[in-house]
C-alpha cells in the first residue's frame, strides 16, 4: 500500500484519539514557542521537545489503517 492510500484510508479508533493529542501538544508547544515574553529556558526546551513529540505522534497515528 503506498503513503498516499494509507493516508487516504480510515484510521483505527485509537490512533484517532492518539492524533488528536499530538496535535493537541504540538498547539500549546507552539503556543509557548511563540509567546512575546521572555520565559525560562527549561520552558522554551521542554516547548520544544513537546512540538517533536506532537507532531511525530501525529503523523504516525495518521499512517496507521484498519485491517482487512
Amino acid at each position: 500500500m503506498k503513503l498516499a492510500q494509507r493516508v487516504k484510508s480510515p484510521t483505527p479508533k485509537f490512533f484517532k484519539k492518539v492524533r488528536n493529542i499530538g496535535l493537541a501538544l504540538a498547539a500549546i508547544s507552539a503556543t509557548i514557542l511563540t509567546e512575546p515574553m521572555a520565559l525560562p529556558a527549561v520552558v522554551v526546551k521542554i516547548a520544544g521537545y513537546l512540538a517533536v513529540a506532537g507532531s511525530v505522534a501525529g503523523t504516525v497515528s495518521q499512517t496507521a489503517v484498519e485491517g482487512d
